[in-house]
């Protein structure tokens, strides 16, 4: 059995979620949210951990990161799961992420999310967002959306992703899956390509870059249902962003587009729970007659009162999202005043020297 193997298999075993190595370290694994050493590994030299990466990657991807030092990619343990693998360089020699790809396509239901997730799920075009940081589970929740549609409407569903994660096979739904580098050179040839096989739904797995974002808009544009991702906290810094990445002097043609094609933000954290493990906690902004002239007038603080006023129509807040949680018990005081924007909501239920730990 190869090294990496046995790492991998170590971190299922131990319940983990991501697999941490790093020149000079041991191998060390994600915990409910906390870095812990796998006992009994010595630290890994350069010249070893060069060989534990070539050990499982293809030539040509070994290659692309001799390269260009960063390389995305899965690898499979038939038999255990997949992980999202990410090769690196940094100032003490090479490393990587493993991230576990559960085998399993959880649901909607499974995962306790909101209902309004199937109201998302059941719109017939616009851009919808998924929003979060790295690690707050963003894929788990697109995947268990495909699936919801997949298992509920008969459409023709194109994805693209760097890496392919989560494998879908054909339910109701028609599923063509895409991954850059191995199945197109990039995400922008792509989406140009799935503008011509005739989707009814695109998901791009990352909106990376201006022309990304503006093509995935551009099909939203056309009457396709798009499903995207960033790297945001909540709905206005999503909408934010988005008409950020853009030069000055194409921003109010992108905010007009925006306007006539944003349906829904799905922002996601997830939260440590009170008996050790982790539950998401979202903000949810959906379709409002009120919405697209806000976009258009930039008027962006004032898409919180939105929010906070259709909770009936299945919007939330992350900061009640948090104080839901935390009244049912599922997570600390501590945990949601760490997550919260408005803080002094968690803070008569700190404890005492709360702030006396930093001192």
């Amino acid at each position: 059995m190869l090294q990496m193997d046995k790492y991998l298999r170590a971190m299922v075993d131990m319940g983990g979620s991501d697999l941490h190595l790093q020149t000079g370290m041991p191998p060390k694994i994600r915990k409910s949210g906390s870095l812990v050493v796998i006992e009994g590994e010595p630290l890994i030299d350069k010249n070893t951990m060069f060989d534990l990466l070539k050990s499982i990657c293809p030539h040509e991807k070994w290659e692309f990161f001799l390269e260009n030092l960063d390389l995305d990619f899965a690898y499979e343990i038939e038999g255990l799961s997949r992980f999202r693998s990410n090769f690196m360089n940094s100032v003490h020699g090479p490393g990587a992420v493993f991230r576990t790809i559960p085998t399993e396509i959880l649901t909607l239901e499974q995962l306790k999310l909101p209902e309004a997730f199937k109201d998302v799920c059941a719109y017939s075009r616009g851009l919808v967002l998924v929003t979060g940081p790295t690690g707050s589970g963003k894929s788990t929740t697109l995947a268990a959306m495909i699936n919801y549609i997949n298992e509920n409407f008969n459409k023709h569903i194109v994805t693209i992703e760097d890496p392919l994660e989560f494998v879908h096979p054909n339910k109701k739904s028609v599923i063509v899956q895409r991954e850059v580098n191995d199945h197109t050179h990039s995400f922008n040839n792509a989406l140009k390509g799935a503008m011509r096989a005739d989707p009814d739904i695109v998901l791009v797995g990352e909106m990376r870059d201006p022309e990304t974002i503006s093509l995935a808009l551009s099909c939203a544009a056309m009457g396709l249902m798009v499903f995207g991702t960033l790297h945001t906290n909540n709905a206005p810094k999503t909408i934010d962003r988005v008409i950020g990445a853009f030069p000055g002097e194409e921003q109010s043609q992108i905010r007009t587009m925006l306007a006539e094609t944003l349906v829904g933000v799905i922002s996601q954290l997830l939260c440590k729970t009170t008996d050790g493990k982790r539950c998401a906690s979202h903000e949810i902004l959906l379709k409002h007659d009120a919405l697209p002239n806000l976009i258009r007038e930039g008027q962006l603080n004032n898409i919180r009162s939105i929010i906070e006023s259709s909770s009936g129509q299945g919007m939330k807040s992350m900061d009640n999202d948090l104080q839901r949680l935390f009244q049912e018990g599922r997570i600390s005081a501590v945990e949601a005043f760490m997550k919260a924007s408005d803080k002094t909501n968690f803070q008569a239920h700190l404890p005492p020297d709360f702030f006396d730990q930093d001192e």
